[in-house]
């Protein structure tokens, strides 16, 4: 029934027929963008391959890479906004792109990441972390000698002076 009805679709639409022939049709336009959206069609921007991106019209091949290096790294989108500075391009440009633009979460830490007490880790437990340099560590143990104990991620990030990306990346693997 479902093939039944998705070929009478692809029978009705022309685009539809296009998509489900081709999986790397690259759509022409943004009116094109809006008809796919209708049929259903969507990309999952943290999930995208540089082929989706690329089905995209007026993304190049070196954005497409870039977005999914980003990716690859650990970066989430959230919104247009972040895909647009990521590109370094204005939000309103990508604004006619949204209808198949789909912002999907993922819990790429899903408790199998080593995790260390902020209040007892050594200088050398600390460097085994993603994002903490020999510097950092060193600086956090100091801090809690001369400061005492942490009370929480908050507080290691005011009495360090963290940047909020930085302590976003640390909330997985450090507890109080």
């Amino acid at each position: 029934m479902l093939k039944r009805w998705q070929s009478l679709r692809a029978q009705l639409h022309p685009l539809a027929s296009r998509l489900s022939r081709d999986p790397a049709h690259r759509l022409r336009s943004y009116q094109e963008v809006r008809q796919a959206a209708q049929l259903g069609f969507s990309i999952d921007v943290n999930r995208a391959t540089v082929d989706d991106w690329l089905r995209l019209p007026g993304l190049s091949i070196r954005q497409a890479q870039g977005l999914v290096r980003l990716r690859q790294a650990g970066v989430q989108f959230h919104c247009l906004e972040d895909v647009a500075a990521a590109l370094g391009v204005a939000p309103d440009s990508l604004r006619p792109l949204t209808p198949v633009l789909s912002f999907c979460y993922y819990e790429e830490h899903s408790g199998t990441l080593p995790s260390v007490s902020l209040n007892q880790a050594t200088v050398q437990q600390l460097c085994g972390l993603p994002g903490v340099s020999p510097g950092l560590a060193q600086a956090i143990v100091q801090e809690r000698s001369h400061g005492g104990p942490y009370r929480d991620l908050a507080d290691l990030q005011r009495r360090l002076g963290l940047t909020p990306d930085l302590v976003q990346a640390l909330i997985y693997y450090l507890r109080p």
